[in-house]
């Protein structure tokens, strides 16, 4: 194979593998943005037939459930190498504020 013929070859596949992990990010906003939809309207329909509740209390019940499916899903890998982080009442408030500060920091990083 000719120099030339080589060089054409490696530039074809750097592209495909840039047009594949182009879309595969594509593929990941969509995803992400299903999810915030998916949240946004369990909020909006949780805190509206639930008097009382306001979405910041929503969103730190997903929260809290989402703990405990990640640490449901770690207890439940046989051959995992797990760190658990402190779960008590306290911690777990600890944690969404963790989160949600990181997320609210990444907003204003964007804008």
């Amino acid at each position: 194979m000719t120099k030339q013929a080589e060089k054409i070859l490696l530039i074809k596949k750097a592209e495909g593998e840039s047009e594949s992990k182009y879309l595969s990010s594509m593929g990941i906003a969509r995803q992400r943005q299903a999810i915030v939809d998916g949240l946004r309207d369990s909020v909006l329909g949780f805190s509206s037939n639930v008097p009382g509740t306001s979405a910041k209390d929503v969103m730190e019940m997903v929260l809290l459930t989402q703990y405990f499916d990640a640490m449901k899903e770690i207890s439940a890998a046989s051959k995992s190498s797990a760190v658990f982080i402190p779960h008590g009442s306290g911690a777990v408030r600890d944690v969404a504020d963790q989160i949600r500060n990181g997320l609210l920091q990444g907003a204003l990083i964007e804008h």
